[in-house]
Formats: C-alpha cells, sequence, structure tokens
C-alpha cells in the first residue's frame, strides 16, 4: 500500500453452494421460483458442482482486479464459509450439515492470503469462530472497535503472523432447533440435542460416534457449566426465532 493510501474493506458474499439450486444456465429456473428462495424438493450434485465452479470464477476475477491494482500482495484475503454442508456437499468424515451442532453442521475451513504477511502453504489449528474475523480485519488495519460496541471475538493476527502459534479459544453454540447447545474447549466437545448430553473427544473422534458422557462425568459436568455460564450472559433466543428470514424450523425436512 503506498503511503497515504486508506486501507480498504469488501465483504463478499456469494448464495452459492446453497439453494436456490440454479447457476447461471438456470433462467428458466430462476423464473419458475417467483422470488422464493427455498428451493427444497430440487437440485442435484452437477448443479452443485457447477454452482461452485462459477464462484471460483469470480473469486478470480476479483483477485486479478486486485493484481491489476497492485494490491494482491498486502491485502488480507479471507476466504471462509457460516456453517457445515448443505444437502449435496461432502463433509466426510464429519457427520452433519447444516441445522446440526455436530462437527459437519458447523466445521468449516478458512484460507487466508496475504503475501506480505502470511507465510505461503501454512495450516494451522487454531479454533476460531466467524465472529473473530471482525476482531482480526480490525486489528490487521490497526484500527479499534467503538467502546460503546465491544466485539465478541478475537484478534487472530498473531496465528495469520505465526501459524504455528495458538491460543486456548472456547467456542459455544445454541440453537432452538431440537433444543441444541454445544460447547468446545480444546479436544472435548459438549453437546446437548433433543434433551441428551453427550461428550466427544474431538481429536480421536471427530464423527462423534463414540459418546463419552458416562465415562467422563466430571468433564461433562464442567463444559456443561461453562456453556450455562456462557448463555446467562447471552439474550434469550425467541421461542418462534426462525432459522432465516422465511424459512423456520417448520420447513426442515424431517428426520
Amino acid at each position: 500500500m503506498a503511503a497515504g493510501e486508506a486501507p480498504f474493506f469488501l465483504s463478499l458474499h456469494y448464495t452459492a453452494p446453497h439453494w436456490p439450486w440454479e447457476t447461471r444456465d438456470d433462467r428458466e429456473l430462476a423464473l419458475n421460483l417467483k422470488g422464493s428462495l427455498f428451493h427444497l424438493a430440487d437440485g442435484n450434485i452437477h448443479t452443485y458442482r457447477r454452482m461452485i465452479h462459477h464462484m471460483d470464477e469470480g473469486i478470480g476475477q476479483l483477485l486479478e482486479a486486485l493484481r491489476q491494482a497492485g494490491r494482491l500482495d498486502d491485502t488480507l484475503i479471507v476466504f471462509t464459509s457460516d456453517n457445515g454442508g448443505e444437502r449435496f456437499s461432502d463433509n466426510w468424515p464429519l457427520v452433519g450439515g447444516k441445522m446440526d451442532l455436530i462437527e459437519g453442521g458447523i466445521r468449516v475451513p478458512y484460507i487466508v492470503q496475504w503475501p506480505a504477511v502470511v507465510e505461503p502453504g501454512a495450516v494451522s489449528t487454531q479454533h476460531c469462530l466467524t465472529m473473530d474475523w471482525s476482531a482480526t480485519l480490525l486489528a490487521a488495519a490497526g484500527a479499534a472497535a467503538h467502546p460503546d460496541y465491544p466485539l465478541d471475538g478475537v484478534s487472530l493476527l498473531p496465528v495469520l503472523r505465526d501459524p504455528r502459534s495458538s491460543f486456548r479459544r472456547p467456542m459455544h453454540w445454541r440453537m432452538n432447533h431440537r433444543g441444541q447447545r454445544a460447547c468446545r474447549d480444546g479436544d472435548w466437545k459438549y453437546l446437548r440435542v433433543d434433551g441428551h448430553d453427550y461428550l466427544f473427544d474431538i481429536s480421536e473422534d471427530e464423527r462423534e460416534r463414540a459418546n463419552r458422557a458416562g465415562l467422563e462425568p466430571e468433564r461433562l459436568q464442567r463444559l456443561r457449566a461453562d456453556w450455562e455460564a456462557w448463555n446467562a450472559t447471552m439474550p434469550p433466543i425467541p421461542e418462534d426465532a426462525t432459522v432465516s428470514l422465511g424459512y423456520s424450523v417448520k420447513d426442515m425436512p424431517q428426520r
């Protein structure tokens, strides 16, 4: 960045790969949807693949624009997702998908490019949440959050500068759907679904098949208490809360 140039920020959100299951070649299908995004009865893996391909093309155009502007080397680019796999995704070896708090529904990768700072080809296992990127981007720009609106996230900038570094990052989730709650602290995860409590060692059992709640009741109680303490700091979830605008739990496929 040349001297005197202000940092810039761009947040680019793709619908793909997500319903409605359509590509740029599906004009007739798009017209038949009549304004509804909730394309629950259609789609296939071939459309899903084309959607990802078209998204990749768009990201490539963005990178080329940065390159031509001479801004690529000193621009922090983060590619990630909002939740785990959608209907046609392959989450192997994880179990579950969208609307689950098991790993297949919440674990996503992130890819970072910042040639001036980030070591190419490096891999980090640092746990984080989407909200941590807000703190990271502010820190990278040398800015601070407004004091009246403190951030929930923490900056990952030290990890970007040295992928071998890490820090403890407890993570918590909750969802009205099936009364789900989860807490991850290091290798261990507490999960509740439909009133049943589970304890998993994710480092040994990322498919979350071996419930260790009966073998390690003290660990379960500690993580459960941690979740309860976090939840006490949160506003209550409205009973009629929907998954997203116009799309409620009643619309989800029945298991």
